[in-house]
């Protein structure tokens, strides 16, 4: 619950309050599905670090609506707008600032993670999940190479091999599985209740030690992200123009099996 004295302010759709526990709450205001695009990702990188100044020791990342994150939108249906083959740059640049920041965060996901949405939960220190949840590496699903850091993140959080199968057959991970494999840190029915619990036990750590403790911890990630980012970067600007990516979206739009011609 957020307290009823806490300091808010908006960033574009994002809102950000911080309660007298001195734990920040991020939430994306773009529901149901919360797709993102360079200004999102840059109005909550703004947020993380206008909470740091307002003394928070922690953050929960959370979305309004049904779905956590569903990452870009490929359709160009929604008000985020089709990010392909523009402003990818843009977004991967923000999505380093998030790894830059200095609060340790917890990322409450509930409903689906999907794509860059699966790789905002990874850009987390913690993830809770509710056994609906659904975490999904999509790309290959869409004919694409993955994005958003994902390429450094997965292999730290779930191991190589847990890797490499979400993101070569981009299979559906549900909560109960994501919570065996590493992705998910905890399982609960209400996401929020317990991320903000988890985030308050880091905010009663001493903070100079917390945060020293996490920048030994975290030593090189954001680099790591960015190096990987530009080799993500290049791989897709090599697959948009394709006949698969065509596919993968239309298939997915349509929720088919897509037939992917190698093209």
């Amino acid at each position: 619950m957020e307290r009823a004295d806490a300091v808010m302010r908006m960033f574009g759709d994002v809102s950000v309050s911080v309660g007298d526990d001195r734990v920040a709450t991020a939430e994306i205001q773009r529901p149901p599905d919360n797709f993102f695009d360079a200004g999102l990702v840059a109005s909550l990188a703004d947020g993380y670090e206008w909470a740091d100044q307002a003394g928070a020791r922690a953050i929960v990342l959370c979305s309004e609506g049904k779905h956590f994150c569903a990452g870009a939108d490929f359709t160009g249906r929604s008000s985020a707008g089709n990010v392909a083959g523009g402003g990818v740059r843009q977004l991967y640049d923000e999505a380093v600032r998030l790894f830059e920041a200095p609060l340790p965060v917890v990322a409450a996901v509930q409903g689906a993670a999907v794509g860059g949405g699966l790789g905002l939960a990874c850009s987390a220190d913690f993830r809770v999940a509710s056994p609906q949840a659904r975490f999904c590496a999509n790309f290959a699903r869409l004919g694409l190479h993955q994005g958003f850091g994902l390429s450094a993140t997965l292999p730290a959080i779930v191991g190589q091999q847990a890797a490499w199968d979400l993101l070569y057959t981009g299979r559906r991970v549900s909560g109960a599985e994501a919570a065996e494999i590493g992705l998910a840190d905890r399982l609960a029915a209400s996401v929020r209740e317990t991320a903000r619990e988890l985030a308050a036990q880091l905010a009663e750590s001493a903070p100079l030690a917390l945060r020293s403790i996490r920048a030994t911890m975290r030593a090189g990630l954001a680099a790591r992200v960015k190096e990987a980012t530009d080799r993500e970067l290049a791989e897709q600007e090599k697959l948009w123009p394709t006949a698969d990516f065509a596919e993968g979206v239309r298939a997915s739009a349509e929720r088919r099996t897509p037939r992917f011609e190698g093209r």
